[in-house]
């Protein structure tokens, strides 16, 4: 062997004994400081990548109805990360449609200690508290949302329908106003102030509202309704019954007996009244006891004059709902179209005992002068105009019924 070799072999055989005994490599025996750091920041990075696909889920579930299966993920998330607001936030939605109101408060407070600007802490909050009647303190939180929120109208919405539940509806309209630049896109602002506007009875600007409401979201179906209500309200018949058959070919809709007795109510003031009846069948077969319906087809049957339908559509009113003044007045429309006056005088009679209306009077006031008693009938044509000061029909035969003789009808 070479000397060059012979060196080459020693130097081999010592470096291995170092690596062997780790006395020049101290650092090889355990983690340094360092690398511990290292290592505890890739776990904290892992629970937080583990947190979010678990709050991921739990949200997927609870967008999915699965309640049960949110809250486990949710509580999963929140032991692997405590701090995060917005799994407290999910866990009080959670818990809030699970009915467990006090423990979703906590969640929503923890949610608030640890961001107090959270703005869903403090909408969520508003909800909470608006379901179990605290309208001021929904109020409160609903208005600190759009406070922290002013871009959204959402939160001002919210607000605003509060004010509405405490009857302040001129303040509810002007937070809605005041912002109306801000908001001038929002199909929902001009939605709510459709809304003020029927409750001050504006039925012409409700229209307006609601027609600008649908232009800036054509789709949303709820805006249609709104619009037929309104429209309905200030008698634009016509429109309203387009509306209704639009709404009716959707499946969603189809079968919704409110919408199906509101269409047949606009065809009957359109002069459709067969087109109303055929609905009216449909809502009153298989011995139903939807007394709106019952109570239409019997108005529409004493239009077409179909007596025998009208007794029918009577007695079911009548024996629906007995206390209901409606019942009598169709029984008492198909007596006296049978020229039975004195029954005709009973039945409308004892509508007027469970309802006073200047409808029931006039009828009444007909029929008694269809019997001779002019005295008795000019009382009722009065009594119909103190309830009714500006009914044209009362008024017509008042003057035109001087006490003991015939009126001309």
């Amino acid at each position: 062997m070479k000397l060059r070799d012979g060196v080459r072999v020693l130097r081999f055989v010592a470096c291995a004994c170092v690596l062997g005994t780790g006395l020049s490599l101290p650092a090889c025996g355990t983690h340094g400081k360092f690398t511990g750091t290292h290592m505890s920041g890739a776990k904290l990075r892992m629970a937080e990548m583990k947190s979010a696909t678990e709050w991921q889920m739990a949200n997927q579930a609870f967008l999915a109805g699965d309640l049960a299966k949110a809250l486990k993920h949710v509580d999963y998330s929140l032991e692997l990360n405590p701090p995060v607001v917005k799994s407290h936030v999910l866990k009080g939605r959670v818990l809030m449609e699970m009915s467990n109101l006090e423990a979703a408060s906590l969640s929503f407070k923890r949610a608030q200690e640890l961001d107090p600007k959270n703005v869903d802490s403090w909408y969520f909050q508003g909800i909470l508290a608006e379901r179990v009647d605290r309208k001021e303190e929904a109020l409160k939180w609903y208005s600190g949302a759009a406070d922290l929120d002013p871009s959204n109208p959402q939160y001002t919405i919210a607000a605003a329908e509060m004010l509405v539940a405490l009857d302040q509806v001129e303040e509810a309209e002007q937070l809605l106003t005041s912002g109306s630049n801000r908001f001038e896109h929002s199909p929902g602002v001009r939605q709510t102030l459709g809304h003020i506007a029927l409750l001050k009875n504006e039925n012409e600007r409700a229209v307006n509202l609601f027609q600008e409401a649908r232009l800036l979201a054509p789709d949303d179906e709820q805006l249609i309704e709104d619009l037929i209500n309104a429209q309905i309200g200030c008698g634009k018949y016509a429109q309203a019954e387009s509306n209704l058959a639009h709404l009716l070919t959707n499946k969603e809709y189809a079968n919704r007996r409110d919408l199906l007795g509101m269409r047949a109510r606009c065809l009957m003031q359109i002069n459709k009244p067969v087109a109303a009846r055929d609905i009216l069948l449909k809502l009153t077969a298989e011995g139903s006891a939807d007394f709106e319906s019952w109570n239409q087809l019997g108005e529409v049957s004493y239009q077409i004059k179909d007596l025998a339908r009208l007794k029918e559509a009577a007695a079911r009113a009548i024996s629906i709902s007995p206390d209901r003044p409606e019942g009598y007045l169709l029984r008492g429309l198909e007596q006296r179209s049978r020229l039975d006056h004195e029954g005709a005088a009973r039945s409308f009679a004892g509508s007027l005992e469970r309802g006073r209306t200047a409808e029931g009077f006039i009828l009444l006031g007909l029929t008694l002068r269809d019997l001779g008693r002019y005295d008795d009938a000019r009382s009722c044509f009065e009594a119909a105009l103190k309830i009714s000061p500006d009914n044209a029909l009362a008024t017509r035969l008042l003057a035109a019924a001087p006490a003991n003789t015939i009126a001309t009808p």
